[in-house]
């Protein structure tokens, strides 16, 4: 379990660096973009209609279900992103859409049978206590291969955090590189998902926590960094979550969500001060 929680935890702070990067906003992040409801949503309708047919529905599908889900989602924001001057109002549409996969999940669970609901309840909780070492092993392999693509194209990525313009004159193809971090953030998250369910707020705090600890923006340094405290921040919510109220225990996104939403709330705020004293 702890081994679980240090590898989705360390994908998840990794998709939300990629994201972050990509969208060049701090607050982007797999569930704010709603790329997590947009997993949880295709991985949802395929339980329902699959459960009643195969048991146990086989890690290979959930992963490619959530996969598509993340990726038509994070499409979908970024049709939007095309149409919209503000990031901020970015954020706000993908929050919305998280909304509305949220509420085509729901709708969709009222025609499930009770065993359905009991198994998507619990799973969309978020947890790490179900995972099999079977579905462990995948999880590693895929998050693994991503992580190292990911450390392989710091340079590049440091060269996008320049600029475009400055991206472009050492050569870097900015349509093709921009899919290929599409394409790394939503395997890393959905890989997440798929597993433990939803989790929030890792994806944006830890990437911040990382920088101010390390006081660097780097992508050489803060990939392995952000992967190291995403694995740290996970195992330690972890392990409030089966301790505090003991022996009950709380979802593991309610826990990210108490450490991690105070941070956000403060990115907010100092980015806003930021802005008016630029001004």
């Amino acid at each position: 379990r702890l081994i679980a929680a240090a590898v989705l935890g360390g994908a998840l702070s990794v998709s939300g660096f990629l994201l972050q990067t990509f969208f060049r906003n701090p607050i982007a992040g797999p569930f704010v973009l709603g790329i997590s409801s947009g997993a949880k949503m295709v991985l949802g309708l395929v339980m329902i209609f699959l459960l009643k047919y195969i048991q146990p529905v086989p890690v290979w599908l959930t992963m490619v279900s959530a996969f598509i889900g993340s990726l038509l989602t994070l499409m979908l924001v970024l049709l939007f992103a095309k149409k919209m001057a503000s990031m901020s109002m970015l954020l706000v549409v993908g929050i919305m859409i998280g909304y509305i996969c949220s509420a085509v999940t729901d709708f969709c669970i009222t025609f499930a049978s009770d065993a359905d609901i009991t198994n998507l309840t619990h799973w969309s909780q978020g947890s790490f206590s179900s995972i099999s070492w079977q579905s462990l092993l995948y999880a590693s392999v895929i998050i693994g291969i991503a992580f190292l693509l990911t450390f392989l194209l710091s340079k590049p990525l440091g060269a996008y955090q320049l600029g475009e313009g400055y991206a472009k004159s050492l050569g870097l193809n900015i349509k093709r590189f921009r899919i290929v971090i599409i394409l790394l953030s939503s395997l890393l998250s959905a890989t997440v998902t798929a597993l433990s369910g939803p989790i929030s707020f890792v994806g944006i705090a830890v990437p911040h926590i990382t920088r101010i600890m390390l006081k660097s923006t780097k992508p050489i340094i803060m990939v392995p960094a952000a992967f190291l405290c995403g694995s740290v921040f996970c195992m330690f919510c972890d392990l409030i979550a089966r301790t505090l109220f003991s022996p009950t225990e709380l979802a593991i996104g309610t826990v990210t969500a108490a450490f991690g939403a105070p941070i956000v709330i403060w990115l907010m705020v100092s980015n806003k001060k930021k802005g008016g004293s630029a001004s």
